[in-house]
C-alpha cells in the first residue's frame, strides 16, 4: 500500500511542479537576475531543458522556441529554458553568432541548474553524464504541472506540438487524438 503522505519525489502530471529559483540571462549585462517558479503564477509556462549549451540540436530547439515566442505570448504563456550550464556559459553561447554555433539573441530567459537540483527534481538528470535530458513541461497558472515529455538527448522537440498541446490544455474540454485549434472537443 503507498503512503500517500510522503511527496512524490519527482514532476509528477496533476501536482505542483517542484520549486525552483535560478540564476539567469535575464538581465545579460549582471547575469544576476533570478527566474523562479512563482515569478509565472497566473500564467502558463514552458519550462524545457537541453543537456548542455554549444551542442549540435540544442540551437535548433531554442531559435525555434524563440521565433515562436509572441504566438505563446498571445497564449498567455511564458517560456524559460534551462540548462546544468553556468550563466556565464549561457552569456558566451548567447553572443556566438548563430553561424559559429551559437545561439544569438533570444526572446526568453535561459536559467543555470548549476547545481542540478532543479534537473533531478523535475526526474531529467542523467546521473551518469551529469547532463539533463530534453525535458518539457507545462505549467498551468496555478503551478500545478500538466504535460510533460522527456526526449533522447539526440531527439528535438517540436514547437508545434508545443504549441498544440498547450491550446489543447487551454480549451479545458477532452482533446481527441490529433486534435488542433478550433476543432471540437469531446466535451
Amino acid at each position: 500500500m503507498t503512503n500517500l503522505a510522503i511527496p512524490y519525489p519527482f514532476a509528477k502530471v496533476g501536482q505542483p511542479a517542484p520549486d525552483f529559483t535560478l540564476l539567469s540571462t535575464k538581465n545579460l549585462d549582471s547575469l544576476e537576475e533570478k527566474v523562479s517558479l512563482a515569478d509565472y503564477r497566473g500564467k502558463w509556462l514552458v519550462f524545457f531543458f537541453w543537456p548542455f549549451d554549444f551542442t549540435f540540436v540544442c540551437p535548433t530547439e531554442i531559435r525555434g522556441f524563440s521565433d515562436s515566442y509572441a504566438e505563446f505570448k498571445n497564449l498567455n504563456c511564458e517560456i524559460v529554458g534551462a540548462s546544468v550550464d553556468s550563466v556565464y556559459t549561457h552569456k558566451a553561447w548567447i553572443e556566438t553568432p548563430v553561424s559559429q554555433n551559437g545561439i544569438g539573441d533570444i526572446q526568453f530567459p535561459i536559467a543555470s541548474d548549476f547545481t542540478k537540483e532543479t534537473a533531478h527534481a523535475y526526474g531529467i538528470l542523467d546521473d551518469a553524464t551529469g547532463a539533463a535530458h530534453r525535458g518539457l513541461f507545462i505549467i498551468d497558472p496555478e503551478g500545478v504541472l500538466r504535460y510533460q515529455v522527456v526526449t533522447d538527448m539526440n531527439v528535438g522537440r517540436s514547437v508545434d506540438e508545443t504549441l498544440r498541446i498547450l491550446q489543447a490544455l487551454q480549451s479545458g474540454g477532452l482533446c481527441p487524438v490529433n486534435w488542433k485549434p478550433g476543432q471540437k472537443t469531446l466535451g
